[in-house]
């Protein structure tokens, strides 16, 4: 064998070799740009799916603060429905006259004296409106008089001398005090609740 035998078979086995690392080369090549696909593909996906978490989540952030806001709402209307009938029912209580309004004021007022000792002097209290109405009820009880005006719709507030009692049934207490333990009933009425 000769030099140039031995030198083309090292050549040969170079070439052969050099192929054999750049085919290597390449197929690892390939593999590390199949993970990388696969890596970004997941990475990917993940984003998308944390995307649409965060979107789902703010809509319905969104959407139960604008049922939140809608329910407030609601709320204040029902609020100044009552109110507007609380006043309409206040007015139509200072409009009464006559009859209905003697008999009420004297119901108050007996209601009221029945809280005090026989004997005890009265002083009683009312509308500046309702003061000879009073006054023409008061003649019917021993030692009770017209005392002053009293700030209200109609009815008395009565008190006795001699102790610290006071009695207010005044049209306005009257008023609360049915308006506060019928208000639920009130408003199922009014807005159709069940």
């Amino acid at each position: 064998m000769s030099l140039e035998t031995v030198v083309e078979d090292i050549r040969d086995e170079a070439r052969a070799r050099a192929e054999e690392i750049g085919a290597e080369a390449d197929e690892r090549a390939d593999e590390i740009i199949a993970d990388a696909e696969a890596d970004a593909e997941e990475i990917r996906e993940e984003r998308e799916a944390e995307v649409e978490r965060e979107i789902s989540q703010e809509r319905e952030q969104r959407l139960s603060s604008a049922k939140l806001e809608a329910k407030q709402a609601r709320l204040g209307a029902r609020r100044d429905v009552l109110e507007d009938v609380h006043a309409d029912v206040e007015q139509a209580i200072a409009d009464l006259e006559g009859d209905r309004r003697e008999e009420l004021t004297r119901e108050l007022l007996a209601a009221a004296a029945d809280e005090f000792d026989d004997g005890a002097t009265l002083r009683v209290y009312g509308r500046a409106e309702d003061q000879s109405l009073i006054e023409d009820i008061l003649t019917e009880y021993d030692d009770a008089t017209f005392a002053g005006e009293q700030e209200c719709l109609g009815g008395v507030v009565v008190e006795s001398e001699a102790s610290r009692v006071r009695v207010n049934n005044t049209f306005d207490s009257v008023l609360e005090s049915v308006w506060e333990n019928n208000l639920k009933a009130i408003s199922d009425r009014l807005f159709d609740d069940q």
